[in-house]
């Protein structure tokens, strides 16, 4: 009885303990928070061992001083959907699969992290590479029932008065045949007070000072990292001009999502997700460098919210070696490479086997192997593998003539990852936990194993 009585005590003071923790987390002037849509261990450690082997080093995200195990599930399933695990990350409830910034019922609205340091006084931005009014970005800012009301997620966003916004376009910006419309998003968002800037030139010209801001870097989603060019902008330039557009003497809450990283790992497309990777790294490389400057006022938080595709980085055909490195050889995505082909088809009307070999050997420095039985890890196409080229090339383009569809494109950068050492085990989401690392004042609360809902908790708290 005694020891039941000390087991007792001993647990109370325990609980008291936490909840007392949890209530002495202070605010703090500068919080970022970065999302890598579909990103778990895998992903992170993918793209390190990438980085390291080119001899670029490690991964900041991965070097921060607090790492915590993070759950995911959704309040309706054990794999959950970005919708649900956004609002779960943004408002610190669990909602279900394809609801967002409401309740499980759907019946009540949450209050994000993004809100409630608006109301504190700090100024709000909302970044991502993805369509701006997509599941994760829209958790911070919107509350509907359905990630698909992409009109009403962005009536949502003009209403929302937060400051920035900046990245990939608004989905569906003019839709005329939704129930809510009143016009198109940029004006009404420019009627609300928001400098609309759309393209390169037009966004590097703002100035700091002048009201509210909406950066348009793209109709759509920002062009992968891998398929960027010098006129396109990548998520780093985002996150350092939210910064300078933002920081006042109330500070500021700035959440950046790496929202292509997901779409990639549906596809099973290594090469693109390690570029996604480290292109976001980079983006918090720019927030580590603000919190240089402001060492005891700034929290930086890295998450993900969920695993996409099944990552696995090794292969049967390779063993126990990895070729990593051999990533390098890809030089432009697998939508990308699709283009390619169609363009291809188009201007010469008929394709020949022999064209398809020369695009491998230019985008993924593979050609056909001198001898049937290649090296594992050689970039040499064996009898079988050429075959089973040649066999989605002839489904695809029967006579040489494109009916149409990405078949080819797939089996080629799946020969390719399998060449690297890269496995994938689905093309949807699985349940795997993700990895959240901290670093900056309070980084501490983010150690452990905690589920995706505490980092809101943690975060309001810091923001208020």
């Amino acid at each position: 009885m005694k020891k039941l009585l000390t087991a007792l005590v001993f647990m109370g003071m325990l609980t008291a303990s936490l909840m007392l923790s949890a209530a002495e987390i202070k605010p703090v002037k500068y919080v970022f928070l970065f999302i890598g849509d579909g990103m778990s261990v895998p992903q992170r450690m993918m793209a390190e061992e990438y980085s390291k082997r080119l001899g670029k080093g490690k991964l900041c995200i991965n070097s921060m001083p607090c790492q915590a195990v993070t759950s995911t599930s959704s309040a309706d399933s054990f794999i959950t959907d970005s919708a649900a695990s956004g609002t779960a990350i943004a408002c610190g409830e669990k909602t279900v699969n394809g609801c967002i910034g409401m309740d499980a019922k759907r019946k009540n609205n949450l209050t994000s992290i993004a809100k409630v340091a608006k109301d504190s006084g700090r100024k709000v931005g909302i970044i991502t590479s993805i369509t701006i009014n997509h599941a994760t970005p829209a958790s911070f800012y919107a509350n509907r029932t359905s990630r698909s009301n992409y009109y009403g997620i962005a009536l949502d966003l003009v209403n929302s008065n937060f400051d920035y916004f900046g990245g990939g376009g608004v989905a569906k910006y003019n839709d005329k045949t939704s129930k809510l419309y009143k016009g198109n998003i940029y004006d009404l968002a420019a009627q609300a007070g928001y400098q609309v800037a759309k393209g390169k030139q037009a966004i590097t010209a703002l100035k700091p000072g002048s009201g509210k801001f909406f950066a348009v870097g793209a109709e759509g989603p920002l062009p992968y990292a891998i398929d960027r060019t010098a006129d396109d902008m990548s998520l780093a330039d985002f996150v350092q001009q939210a910064i300078k557009l933002l920081d006042n003497g109330k500070g500021f809450f700035i959440m950046t999502e790496g929202g292509r990283i997901d779409p990639v790992c549906h596809s099973n497309d290594a090469a693109t997700v390690m570029h996604e990777i480290l292109d976001f790294d980079k983006a918090v490389k720019a927030a580590l460098e603000f919190a240089g400057k402001h060492p005891e006022e700034t929290l930086i938080v890295v998450t993900g919210d969920h695993e996409t595709g099944g990552l696995t980085l090794g292969f049967a055909g390779t063993g126990y070696k990895s070729y990593l490195e051999n990533l390098q050889y890809q030089k432009c995505s697998q939508s990308g490479f699709a283009v390619k082909l169609k363009e291809l088809a188009d201007s010469k009307g008929t394709l020949k086997f022999d064209d398809i070999k020369k695009l491998m050997k230019e985008y993924f420095n593979m050609v056909p192997a001198a001898g049937k039985k290649p090296k594992a890890g050689s970039l040499e196409l064996s009898d079988a593998e050429l075959k089973e080229i040649e066999t989605a090339f002839n489904d695809q383009f029967p006579q040489g003539v494109n009916k149409g569809g990405s078949w080819l494109a797939r089996i080629i950068v799946r020969i390719f990852n399998n060449k690297c050492a890269v496995g994938w085990t689905t093309g949807a989401h699985t349940a795997l936990p993700v990895l959240t690392t901290a670093s900056g004042v309070g980084a501490e609360e983010f150690n452990g194993f905690i589920d995706n809902t505490d980092i809101a908790k943690k975060l309001k708290q810091t923001v208020r």
